[in-house]
């Protein structure tokens, strides 16, 4: 490991033990933290560094995943209210973690509707609760501490959740014995709650010094600069002192703000590097002009608070980012991961359970025996007196019609990608090999998701399917190797053609995505007759009804310069246009991947 390297890990660690130490002083002030990294003994000695640290009446739980949404927030208690025959109520989970922390493992997999009930209660602070003939409202004011396993590419805990955290940490390269050899707060986790409790007002020049350094760095969130108001007041206390000072704020500003960064400021460093010196005899000038009692002292002519807080924030950001920021490229987000499947639909009895609904709502549907329990026992005592007036019976428990329920699920489907390539004459001129070849690529990342992939060919007067579509690679290499070159573009034909089979793959269940690869010169029309107006004209007409049934749609420009028609039809499409005027195999495939992923459903 280098020195640069290893300098990089002991701030990282650094960093996740003051979180920590930050974190157990009030969860609630702050949200919560993005704790990033596999499980394992540093995540489990961080989580015991908090649980040292927090107060030690406070809970902390562990909310897994898939947890419905009755134990999240709570309602009725199925087994005492049977048994007593009046409603007695259940707490959820997160009204049971008040005052501690909720850990939510597998942040990343959790979906943004889920997402929203937890995000709603640590906005409110309590659990509004009104079904089930309940009308209560609970306190529930916690930190979560949202768990991500994603690796790469892979999607993040939602937005939603992410924007509510003030913390991001990561744990990767991080060993258990850092964390645990790292010595406690001075001040004692308890001595530093009641300091913030006592904390004097902030001062105004330090709140717009945290404000301007949000903006400046792009920082969208008005959460941001809030939460980092609230880590400099418990720096300050943490560091004995009972008022915030730059220090602090500057440490709010790197743990809170600098992960969120977008951009840099309009003054970048580099600017101010490569500003000329004044010359010597100016700087005397300058010097002399000064009077010894002017009133300036070296205070004020230091450095401000917005420059110490904006400079510790820039610092905090990796080399290799600030230098995408400066070519003006915003960070890629984590929730934009690649595609491995296609668009969720509604489902009666298969894919992820997402709540429950009325049992007429659906035939076939799995019955809900909890759910239909929970619905029928508040009624139990009124039921059961009715039952023994008319009938002289006494039931146990007495369910009807209405109170049936049953799961509603919600399924991903899978994807079909259907490659259109241009083989006619211009286009194997300038770049059907080209093509072939990222084709080829791009087949090996279909099979690795398990995409299905279909191929269609146009050229000379008419379209050709030369592959359905399937999910066998070999089939797939061994229908493009065979595809020959030359003859006219019948570009409506071709859009047709990938048009039924995105149309037939829609009414199988998956989602379809076109990807046409062409030079935009239609000239063949769908009789096979030469003629450059009316093979543009049908063309025109062909990608109007692909827009109109809502398909997905990437047109890759091969031709040595972007050609106007081929923009025209992606815009007819609906589409993405690419234009590709110079690059091989591997730079087209590269362009159709980032394309893939940003066009997923």
């Amino acid at each position: 490991m280098t020195a640069h390297a290893g300098d990089e890990q002991q701030s990282a660690w650094n960093d996740a033990v003051l979180t920590a130490d930050l974190l157990a002083l009030d969860p609630h002030a702050f949200g919560g933290v993005i704790v990033h990294g596999m499980a394992g003994p540093a995540r489990d000695a961080w989580l015991a560094r908090v649980r040292i640290q927090l107060d030690h009446a406070a809970p902390m739980l562990r909310v897994p995943l898939h947890t419905s949404a009755d134990r999240l927030l709570g309602g009725i208690d199925l087994a005492a209210t049977l048994g007593t025959g009046r409603r007695v109520q259940e707490d959820g989970v997160l009204v049971r973690a008040h005052g501690g922390i909720a850990i939510l493992a597998m942040a990343e997999r959790w979906l943004p509707a889920a997402a929203a009930l937890i995000t709603s209660v640590i906005d409110a602070g309590e659990v509004v609760l009104e079904r089930d003939g309940f009308a209560v409202r609970t306190a529930a004011q916690f930190g979560l501490v949202a768990l991500d396993e994603s690796m790469g590419d892979e999607t993040g805990p939602p937005a939603i959740l992410v924007d509510r955290l003030a913390f991001r940490i990561d744990l990767d390269g991080v060993s258990a014995g850092d964390l645990a050899d790292t010595a406690p707060v001075a001040m004692g986790a308890a001595a530093a709650r009641a300091r913030v409790t006592a904390m004097a007002p902030v001062n105004s020049e330090i709140v717009r010094a945290l404000c301007h350094t949000a903006l400046e760095l792009g920082v969208g969130s008005l959460r941001a600069p809030v939460h980092a108001l609230a880590v400099a007041r418990a720096h300050a206390a943490l560091a004995g002192r009972t008022a915030v000072v730059a220090e602090d704020a500057a440490i709010a500003a790197r743990l809170v703000l600098a992960p969120r960064a977008t951009c840099l400021p309009a003054d970048s460093l580099e600017e101010q590097d490569a500003a000329p010196e004044p010359p010597p005899e100016q700087a005397a000038e300058n010097d002399s002009a000064r009077q010894p009692d002017d009133g300036l002292d070296d205070a004020q002519s230091g450095p401000t608070p917005e420059d110490i807080i904006l400079a510790a924030a820039l610092a905090a950001i990796p080399p290799g980012l600030l230098q995408t920021l400066a070519k003006g490229e915003r960070k890629a987000s984590r929730a934009g991961g690649e595609g491995r499947a296609g668009a969720h639909r509604k489902s009666v009895n298969r894919g992820r359970a997402t709540g429950v609904r009325l049992a007429s709502a659906a035939r076939g549907a799995r019955l809900n025996v909890l759910a239909t329990l929970r619905a029928a026992a508040p009624w139990q005592r009124l039921r059961r007196a009715a039952v023994a007036r008319h009938q002289g019976l006494r039931a146990r428990i007495e369910v009807r019609r209405e109170d049936f329920r049953v799961n509603h699920y919600k399924l991903r489907t899978g994807t079909t990608i259907i490659f259109a390539v241009d083989a006619s004459g211009s286009s194997a001129l300038h770049r059907l090999t080209e093509a072939k070849g990222a084709v080829e690529l791009l087949l090996a990342e279909c099979y690795a998701r398990r995409d299905s992939v279909a191929l269609v060919a146009f050229r000379g007067t008419a379209a050709e399917v030369r592959l359905p579509p399937s999910r066998s690679l070999v089939r797939a290499k061994r229908s493009l190797a065979g595809l020959p070159g030359g003859g006219g573009t019948p570009m409506a034909a071709g859009i047709d053609a990938a048009a039924e089979l995105a149309a037939t793959a829609r009414r199988k269940g998956d989602t379809p995505l076109m990807v046409f690869l062409t030079d935009g010169r239609a000239n063949v029309s769908r009789d096979g007759k030469a003629g450059r107006g009316e093979a543009e004209k049908q063309a025109l007409e062909a990608a109007r009804a692909i827009q109109l049934a809502g398909l997905a749609v990437v047109l890759l420009d091969t031709s040595p310069q972007p050609h106007p028609f081929a923009r025209r039809l992606a815009v007819e499409m609906g589409g993405r246009y690419v234009p590709l005027p110079v690059a091989g195999a591997e730079a087209i495939s590269a362009a159709v991947q980032r394309e893939l992923v940003s066009s997923q459903p």
